[in-house]
């Protein structure tokens, strides 16, 4: 038991010895050599609030009474003329299949037309063998990378490819006598679809929605200029409103009503009197930052008021927002980010035309170029917490401080030109 406990002290003393001795090493390296380096980048730091509101448009509903089957004609956020047709009513199932049909025979139609443009002086079967073998692969390469776009338009040359090599002028196939058997059947079935169809149309120029939500006739730009804090919080649709057909958005504006601190509120209030323009950002749905201005602040209500922004830009992609969280950014600063510790000032550095010693007092950073330690003169723009923002003040292009450079946090003894490894 003795011998088994001195050799366990032993072995442990040794491990101590060892990491003692790591350490020193370490610290020994590191007081020699602290050269610590960080890569320099764009950054913006923002002020402004969060916020929860609700994002109003000039709304229209659609009624109609939609006795049978309905088809929605259009995307969400398409632009729809005045009498365009919204969306088609089916008698029955039996009509709406006739329609899949017309579909169809005019997909075909207008194929066999591109063919038989096409066959004129028609190549030979086998080079037409190899553009269909190259669309192939390029339809294949869309759908992997995700571009939907491109294998619509990819997939339409394929089929009239296909079609081509069917039809073409070696195969003996009569394309006028096929043309005109599918034309007169698309003729007899748009005469027996006329009275079990009907269209409904746009009233109004706007963009379509498919939802309705309820707050269409309650949240209107007119009421929400006098919306108190109170009516805003307790705000609920109307339940009587609701279409199956959807909506029309009117106009290019919309707007984003949202309580706010009373103190907040009166910072924002000499922003709208210089009608200075703000940006919003909403939490989702909407990738990019909006550009918007004040349109109204409403009188204070228990410490809060009713803030009222409006936007012209976007509308499309607001279609489906009502409800929703955002950001209010009233102020900006943009710079190059570089850590604190990265900052010097100097009254010596290197004029790199002359290689001469130039004393004058500046602030900057030194970088890692080549092999070499370059001052580069900066101006602090924003003191964050940890970092800075700087830019730029030198005039020769190669001492500017740039995103990318390798900003030197850490040296001994460290001078503008020194060695560094």
């Amino acid at each position: 038991m003795k011998e088994k406990g001195l050799g366990t002290h032993i072995l442990m003393v040794l491990l101590t010895v060892i990491v003692v001795v790591y350490f020193g090493l370490q610290t020994v390296r590191y007081f020699n050599d602290p050269l610590a380096t960080s890569l320099a980048y764009t950054y913006q730091v923002t002020e402004g609030q969060d916020l929860s509101g609700y994002v109003i448009r000039n709304e229209r509903v659609l009624t109609d009474d939609t006795n049978g089957l309905l088809q929605l004609s259009r995307a969400e956020g398409e632009r729809i003329s005045v009498g365009g047709t919204v969306a088609a009513v089916y008698a029955d199932q039996a009509s709406l299949d006739r329609q899949s049909e017309i579909e169809s025979l005019r997909l075909q139609i207008e194929q066999l037309q591109y063919a038989k443009e096409v066959s004129v002086g028609a190549e030979a079967s086998l080079k037409l063998d190899a553009q269909i073998l190259r669309s192939v692969r390029s339809l294949r390469q869309a759908l992997e990378e995700d571009r939907l776009d491109v294998g619509e338009d990819v997939g339409a040359e394929l089929r009239a490819l296909v079609l081509k090599r069917d039809y073409n002028s070696d195969s003996g196939v009569d394309l006028d006598a096929q043309l005109q058997a599918l034309q007169s059947e698309l003729k007899t079935l748009q005469g027996q679809a006329t009275k079990s169809t009907r269209r409904i149309k746009a009233p109004v120029a706007g963009l379509y929605s498919a939802v309705v939500d309820g707050y269409e006739t309650i949240l209107t730009p007119a009421s929400a200029k006098s919306l108190t804090p109170s009516q805003l919080v307790n705000l609920r649709p109307d339940p009587e409103v609701r279409s199956e057909v959807g909506k029309l958005i009117l106009g290019d504006a919309w707007y984003y009503a949202a309580t706010m601190k009373e103190e907040e509120a009166n910072a924002l209030r000499e922003l709208q009197k210089d009608g200075k323009k703000l940006t919003l950002r909403f939490a989702k749905s909407v990738e990019q930052d909006l550009p918007v201005r004040i349109e109204s602040i409403s009188e204070a209500e228990s410490g809060r008021c009713v803030v009222l922004f409006r936007g012209r830009t976007h509308l499309a992609q607001l279609t489906l927002l009502r409800q929703q969280s955002a950001r209010v950014i009233s102020a900006g600063v943009e710079g190059i980010r570089v850590p604190k510790e990265a900052l010097h000032a100097t009254e010596v550095h290197l004029d790199r035309e002359t290689g001469e010693q130039v004393r004058e007092t500046q602030s900057g950073v030194y970088c890692v170029v080549g092999k070499e330690a370059w001052f580069k003169p900066v101006e602090v723009v924003y003191n964050g917490d940890g970092f800075l923002l700087v830019k730029s003040t030198a005039e020769k292009e190669e001492e500017r401080l740039r995103p990318g450079d390798e900003v030197i946090v850490a040296a001994k003894g460290l001078y503008d030109g020194k060695v560094v490894e």
